[in-house]
């Protein structure tokens, strides 16, 4: 399970980056095209919205992924004796756990197979829509694996 968390996680870094890298070139080019062109690409603004959306659920699974990387308030948590704390944290992976099964994998699963049967597709760039939305099932499968990985590391 080891080589799998850091497998992952040196994925998603390179994602998260090759992500990041291409919505910059976006920007920049909508800028220039603009500015410079005088016109603006029609593409620009819709490939920075779907890798906005990518970056950002990607970006929560790979933060659950480094343990304590999510914003939280901790004041109390660190009144509690390390056991009670560790308990406090194996709830809070359970409900992470829950709410990525739920929500982000039934439910997303169910949003992504809804819009690819539907056959919607982007305005600009005729990618169909079920593509956009993927990210999320597979940002909740991440985050499933990442609560179950975390929740083993506290019973250590």
């Amino acid at each position: 399970m080891e080589k799998t968390y850091h497998l992952l996680n040196k994925i998603i870094e390179t994602l998260l980056v090759v992500i990041f890298g291409l919505l910059v070139i976006d920007v920049v080019w909508q800028v220039v095209s603009r500015y410079v062109v005088g016109q603006s690409s029609s593409f620009t603004e819709e490939f920075a919205r779907f890798a906005l959306i990518w970056l950002t659920v990607l970006g929560a699974a790979y933060i659950n992924g480094q343990k304590e990387g999510h914003l939280s308030m901790d004041f109390l948590l660190s009144k509690l004796t390390e056991e009670k704390r560790n308990g406090r944290k194996k709830i809070i992976q359970i409900l992470m756990a829950l709410f990525a099964f739920i929500i982000m994998i039934v439910g997303g699963g169910n949003l992504v197979y809804t819009t690819l049967s539907l056959g919607q597709v982007s305005s600009a760039l005729q990618l169909p829509l079920g593509i956009v939305y993927a990210i999320v099932p597979i940002s909740g499968i991440m985050i499933l694996f990442f609560s179950i990985y975390n929740i083993k590391k506290l019973n250590f």
